[in-house]
């Protein structure tokens, strides 16, 4: 499993069990308890470049990055440290 601390955002950390080029599990830590079990519920078991494509740049409120976005940032952060893309 891989913690990512999020930014500007209500979650303060994201927990990625991934095998490979799929997401296996999910879990915010902090946020929007239902919209974030929603996310979860769609994503997983999915291929981490769908997730990225549909989640990164979405913003929340006022601020520049939300939590689907924080997502997409460490799935991009693991593609490029953990598999090496």
């Amino acid at each position: 499993m891989y913690r990512y601390y999020t930014s500007g955002v209500c979650s303060k950390s994201i927990l990625l069990d991934i095998e490979g080029d799929m997401l296996k599990d999910v879990i915010f830590e902090g946020g929007c308890a239902g919209n974030l079990i929603g996310i979860k519920n769609l994503i997983e078991g999915k291929n981490i470049d769908e997730i990225i494509e549909a989640f990164e740049k979405i913003p929340c409120k006022n601020r520049e990055s939300s939590c689907p976005d924080q997502l997409a940032n460490a799935l991009k952060i693991y593609k490029k440290y953990v598999l090496k893309e």
